[in-house]
């Protein structure tokens, strides 16, 4: 985010906004019904949104109504057009050549040279812009314009694989916004075919459409017949008031997760589901946090009762998790259970100096292990059942366990600011490409960078150092063995392999990776 909050990349790393870089979405359908054009489609969002700028956690979410990237992820995976017409890439480089007669939100046409200002000031990390850096390469970079020929390059620092699936994919931020990027917050400054007309702290917020708008993904204009005039999105807190109001009709599109999928099934609601990882649990590794001992991450991650966990993050038969990604994402591999700690990391622990007497706790130089565990039900309805699971076999354990359950900006909050957490159980549907966790993983910590759980692993680091050097998939055996170091580690724990659903009542409507709507694809029915 920008300079008045905390980095809030959770939104990235624990909720659904991560980009769609790849992978499969879909296409809803369950209705024939005449098109109703220019009408209003309400939305929900599982929590508020206390900021529309792209480049901070929150406004990233939302960023596809109002903003547009070079480059679109379609339905299936592919690459198609945006802002612009052709690219290609290096190693180190990538070219992309802009669409003719863009124009800003504000009238203004849309040069090269405005897009390399908003890859500059998005990749610069004196921004501090958490949901920028969890879009853009891990390395540095320089971007450069011709605007002659309409071109924009940017190149990187050192190798990178994937610079058209990361810089391709950043919202565009037109240059009134980074004249003025506090007013991000609550007012749209993009190319994207919506514009934010409407700013109500804690919702709901309106968007209209915008007129002549035809650079959407593969060319998708505004003039479509039944596209809606206006998009409404209010806030749903809860998975079963969003399906009540689905089933009413007092909205039109939600995304639903947990046990109240079930409810909508056989209603003829438009559905298209996402690979999710719910769970996705850190151990706070910093400097006098008992959890910097790998040892006892290895026991207590041994301890747990995984099938237990994956059957209540899923709200019935679950699987638990294979990778930190989503099925479907590049790279995905099932690496969990040839690598996760086995019952031998409880004499290790032993051997690490921790102690148990019979019924009593466990210490280590006298010293109870105390655990402060948090989550937030705004990013999972099933997150704090599963915390709560975590506490009880960490209880049986020996540990002495505090179970705290937060609002999204408190979570934020403990995250990057206060550090007052030992594990933090959220859910994601994971990076779509392996590069998306190296900040989570490696390198600073807040505020300096995004590493908040205080993450080393050196046997990580040589491997993703080698996997970024390897071009685009080719790569993927090492970036599966860095993951699997992780693993090993008990750096991190993803709980179950899940899915969400986004839903439609009267309405048509395609998704990306994530569950991400494609909002020029949106149609409304009678």
């Amino acid at each position: 985010m920008l300079r008045r909050t905390p980095p809030v990349a959770l939104a990235a790393a624990l909720t659904a906004s991560a980009v769609a870089l790849s992978s499969c979405g879909g296409t809803a359908s369950s209705t024939t019904t005449p098109l109703v054009d220019r009408g209003t489609v309400r939305i929900a969002a599982a929590s508020e949104i206390p900021s529309f700028d792209p480049y901070s956690t929150f406004g990233a979410a939302q960023a596809r109504y109002a903003y547009d990237s070079l480059v679109n992820a379609d339905t299936d995976g592919s690459l198609v057009t945006g802002l612009a017409s052709s690219w290609q890439a290096t190693a180190t480089t990538a070219t992309f050549t802009l669409r003719p007669g863009v124009t800003c939100s504000d009238g203004t046409a849309l040069t090269a040279s405005a897009v390399a200002r908003a890859l500059t000031y998005a990749g610069d990390p004196g921004h501090q812009l958490a949901g920028a850096r969890t879009v853009l390469p891990n390395v540095p970079f320089t971007a450069s314009a011709d605007d002659a020929t309409g071109t924009v390059s940017a190149t990187a620092a050192s190798p990178f694989p994937f610079l058209i699936r990361t810089i391709g994919l950043l919202p565009i931020v037109c240059p009134a916004g980074l004249d003025r990027p506090r007013s991000l917050d609550r007012a749209t400054q993009g190319t994207g075919p919506y514009v934010l007309t409407r700013y109500i702290p804690g919702g709901p917020y309106e968007f209209t459409v915008r007129d002549g708008y035809s650079w959407g993904p593969a060319g998708a204009t505004t003039a479509e017949h039944g596209l809606p005039a206006h998009i409404v999105v209010s806030v749903v807190p809860q998975a079963s008031t969003a399906a009540n109001l689905l089933l009413t009709g007092g909205i039109e599109i939600a995304a639903v997760t947990g046990p109240d999928r079930a409810r909508l099934t056989d209603h003829g609601l438009a559905t298209t589901d996402a690979a999710t990882v719910v769970g996705l649990t850190f151990f706070n590794q910093g400097p006098g946090r008992a959890l910097a001992d790998p040892a006892l991450r290895r026991a207590l991650v041994a301890a747990l009762d995984r099938q237990g966990l994956a059957n209540v993050a899923v709200g019935g038969i679950g699987r638990p998790a294979t990778d930190f990604s989503a099925v479907g994402a590049v790279c995905h591999a099932d690496l969990a259970d040839t690598n996760l700690p086995g019952n031998d990391a409880t004499e290790a622990l032993r051997a690490a100096g921790w102690v148990r007497s019979a019924g009593g706790p466990l210490t280590k130089d006298g010293r109870p292990l105390r655990l402060r565990v948090i989550t937030s039900p705004d990013i999972g309805p099933t997150l704090s059942s599963v915390a709560e699971l975590m506490a009880r076999d960490w209880t049986a354990f020996g540990a002495q366990v505090k179970l705290v359950t937060e609002s999204l900006p408190a979570l934020v909050n403990a995250m990057y600011q206060s550090a007052d957490f030992d594990v933090v159980v959220g859910s994601t549907p994971g990076f779509a490409l392996p590069v998306g966790f190296i900040p989570f993983f490696s390198g600073p910590t807040p505020a300096e960078g995004l590493n908040f759980a205080g993450v080393t692993n050196p046997e990580y680091d040589a491997l993703v150092a080698q996997a970024l050097r390897e071009p685009d998939t080719t790569g993927c055996a090492t970036w599966n063995r860095a993951a699997a170091a992780l693993f090993r580690s008990a750096d991190a724990l993803p709980i179950a392999d899940g899915r969400s659903s986004v839903y439609g009542y009267r309405t048509t409507f395609a998704t990306t990776f994530g569950g991400q709507l494609v909002p020029t694809s949106i149609r409304l029915h009678q």
